[in-house]
């Protein structure tokens, strides 16, 4: 079969700037050369600045942030895309080449109903009248398995839930029939069990269509589940490309070995059951408009040990994270740490109950400003808690940064100048800045990609050893829990419906809903998917 893409030796540089230096050219991708069957998929694999989603744009003849393609060849079914001028790359893109972003709620236009939307570029390009536009979205919304499949597209996009916004937009993708999709991490933001719905209907429409796709993402167990083959890419380079058999079962180059067998050991979870710092009891909580949010929770974390709670999104999590730090009062019950009841509210809490409990947040992006540098970041905390300045709190910092496995070279960088892991790493320097007893974790690795996700939570749990502390670390990732939590609480809509030590608590017989979140993380196996589908098949036809 004649290869639908093929990209040859394609390279691409951006233009970089300085401070007070002359601006120089930075190869993002050096020579890369795949190619792409009708109906088949090529996943996309590495971490954050390998180059990935650069690749997937390059396939519209697009350099996004100033990116130039400066090299190389981009063959889409006989015709090369980079030398075509601003009409042909038009009729191309949207046409015969689509895109799936990774946020759909950012990418869809809230004032436009979801059919309008999902029909647009086909109409536009003459591709269909708006009424077999209209009956091919319905064909999709079918396929795709969106509720109420007639009237989906009367809806705005605020009245649909995530992973129905990103199935959406998959039928906004396929609406035009075109020979190729580009999928950029459509899944990353999902909660698990979301996930495993919206990958199942991808991989179902891609084999109704007989679509070509790219698909990239940094999570290699989810991409075996949709792929034929697997590019490993890194730097800019490819470091290995093969089927997703070869890549999964029998991969040659270190760098892939280690994303298959990334995060593949558990935490032993602790049997000294030492007194509980951290007690919530019968917790209820709600927002301004008296919309309850959290429904009698009542749980412990005992000294120096790790409590995971987990659940999807809307199940309380970081609601029961911003009643411990008083940021959001409780409705009901009380928050008791280390044997003394905390004011409910912030305000009222003592300087000493604020440094004792310190929070990491999952985007250190917005978390940190901009226009400080490490040194200020860091450093203000230890001037509001201890009074250190001048050359005392340099000193400290330093310290710091040391105790997060970073040089003192970086104490004069802003954020902009660091690297995703490294921005974690400050945060966490920050919290420590205080000397906590309590650290609430936030979903601080969910934004990072395996290997550098691995890195952040081996320093958290070395820490944890050397300073004694305790962890609140709040996820909706498995393989994280079972990689460093002691005990688990699960969460479904505000309310604990599990909670107990981790060898317990992930252990059957299981309630409904935590049956469903353990069966939904994917695994490093192929069929897996296939597998879980035919599972939940047979349980529904059961009952």
């Amino acid at each position: 079969m004649p290869e639908l893409l093929s990209v040859r030796n394609l390279r691409i540089e951006a233009v970089s700037h300085p401070p007070g230096e002359p601006p120089r050219r930075i190869t993002i991708v050096d020579d890369v050369s795949f190619d792409l069957q009708k109906g088949k998929v090529l996943g996309l694999i590495g971490e954050s600045g390998a180059g990935k989603s650069t690749i997937g744009l390059s396939a519209l003849a697009y350099g996004r942030g100033g990116a130039e393609i400066t090299g190389g060849e981009v063959i889409l079914n006989g015709t090369d895309l980079l030398p075509l001028d601003n009409t042909g790359i038009r009729k191309v893109r949207g046409a015969r080449v689509c895109y799936v972003a990774q946020s759909a709620a950012a990418a869809f236009n809230p004032a436009h109903r979801l059919g309008d939307q999902v029909i647009e570029a086909s109409v536009r390009h003459g591709l269909m009248t708006k009424e077999e536009a209209r009956k091919r979205a319905l064909y999709l919304f079918r396929v795709l398995g969106l509720p109420s499949p007639e009237t989906f597209g009367n809806r705005f996009p605020h009245q649909v839930s995530g992973g129905q916004l990103q199935r959406a937009m998959t039928a906004m993708a396929l609406c035009p029939n075109p020979e190729l999709i580009v999928f950029d991490e459509p899944t990353t933001a999902l909660d698990v069990t979301t996930q495993i719905d919206v990958l199942a209907a991808i991989k179902h429409a891609i084999e109704e269509t007989h679509t070509a796709a790219l698909y990239i993402t940094h999570d290699l167990a989810v991409v075996a589940q949709i792929s034929d083959d697997i590019m490993v890419l890194r730097h800019g380079k490819t470091v290995e490309y093969g089927s997703v058999q070869q890549i999964i079962e029998a991969p040659t180059q270190d760098y892939t070995r280690a994303l298959v067998n990334v995060r593949q050991t558990a935490h032993a979870e602790a049997s000294d059951q030492t007194s509980p710092l951290l007690k919530v009891d019968n917790v209820s909580a709600q927002y301004g408009n008296g919309f309850k949010v959290l429904h009698g929770v009542s749980l412990h974390l005992c000294k120096g040990q790790t409590l995971a709670i987990v659940g999807e999104s809307g199940s309380g999590k970081s609601t029961l994270a911003r009643v411990i730090t008083g940021l959001l009062p409780p409705s009901e019950g009380k928050i008791t740490f280390d044997g003394k009841t905390l004011a409910p509210a912030l305000k009222n809490r003592s300087r000493d109950d604020l440094r004792r409990i310190q929070l990491i947040y999952q985007m250190a992006d917005t978390a940190m400003n901009p226009r400080q540098t490490v040194r200020d970041i860091i450093g203000r905390p230890l001037t509001f808690y201890d009074g250190l300045r001048g050359a005392a709190k340099t000193a400290r910092v330093r310290e710091l940064l040391e105790q997060i496995e970073m040089s003192n070279g970086f104490i004069d960088r802003y954020p902009a100048e660091l690297s995703g892991g490294q921005k974690q790493r400050v945060a966490i320097a920050r919290a420590l800045a205080a000397k906590p007893e309590l650290i609430l974790c936030d979903e601080p690795t969910s934004a990072l990609d395996p290997l550098v996700a691995e890195g952040i939570l081996k320093l958290l749990m070395k820490l944890q050893e050397e300073e004694k502390l305790s962890y609140v670390f709040i996820t909706h990732d498995i393989a994280i829990v079972r990689a460093i939590a002691d005990s688990v609480a699960v969460m479904h809509r505000g309310r604990l419906v599990r909670f107990g030590p981790k060898s317990q608590a992930l252990s059957p017989p299981f309630d409904d809903y935590t049956d469903l979140l353990l069966k939904s993380v994917p695994e490093m196996e192929i069929g897996w998917l296939e597998r879980v589908l035919d599972t939940r098949r047979m349980e529904s036809a059961g009952n």
